[in-house]
């Protein structure tokens, strides 16, 4: 079915943003605040109305949530509710905002870091990219009862990319955990100890050798493969 003609005067200002997004951008597609502005000469918060399809179910990122993006950049990633139908221009009922406590309480129990990558506000990934940048991320748990709990936990905007419906099964991970060697559990409880994971010398090697290219990859494979294979 064709959609409406997002100039079309008679649709409000967040129906035609959103109609523009489909038929002028795509999912998946780029555009500029310029653009949009441009496209809106009309409309003077022509911004906020795209705030207004987020809380509609439109995801569309900007540099927060997508690092790869420029400053002026944002992402259309997927449709919402169809906001040009009678009925479904409706805002979703939104969670609660977090509040400044409840921020700085989650930030603290995770010690200012990032819960998945390790990463620190403001520290550098090591790509030579922008600098992290820590949030509040909302995260689904199955507990060992079977119900499923939204907690929160911190995490940096390039690892949120892509996990806003992840969700973690505490039991399976249990059982994982119970699978394990004594060998492997003692080393996993030291990690959980320090809550950090330093790296072995021999996975540090290891990474050593997978940077190297294959040349240089030859010789210190045959150099250990030599060290290990029995005389005779």
């Amino acid at each position: 079915m064709a959609l409406p003609d997002w100039q079309d005067p008679a649709f409000g200002s967040m129906i035609r943003a959103a109609l523009w997004l489909e038929t002028q951008v795509g999912e998946g597609g780029i555009f500029t605040k310029t653009a949009l502005r441009s496209a809106f000469a009309d409309v003077a918060q022509i911004d906020r109305r795209i705030r207004d399809l987020r809380a509609r179910g439109w995801q569309i990122d900007t540099r927060r949530e997508d690092p790869t993006l420029k400053l002026d950049e944002q992402r259309y990633v997927q449709k919402g509710a169809e906001v040009w139908i009678p009925g479904q221009a409706a805002a979703a009922k939104s969670k609660a905002s977090l509040t400044a406590t409840q921020r700085t309480a989650v930030l603290r129990q995770d010690n200012y870091l990032c819960r998945s990558c390790g990463v620190g506000s403001g520290e550098a990934y090591g790509d030579e990219g922008a600098r992290a940048q820590l949030d509040i991320a909302r995260r689904e748990v199955r507990l060992l009862d079977g119900t499923v709990k939204t907690e929160l936990v911190t995490e940096c905007n390039r690892c949120r990319i892509g996990g806003r419906s992840r969700q973690e099964d505490l039991g399976a991970l249990l059982m994982e955990v119970k699978a394990l060697s004594g060998i492997e559990k003692k080393a996993l409880a030291g990690w959980i100890s320090g809550d950090r994971r330093m790296p072995s010398a021999l996975e540090r090697l290891w990474g050593q050798y997978r940077a190297l290219p294959e040349e240089s990859r030859a010789v210190l494979a045959a150099a250990v493969i030599d060290d290990v294979t029995p005389e005779g």
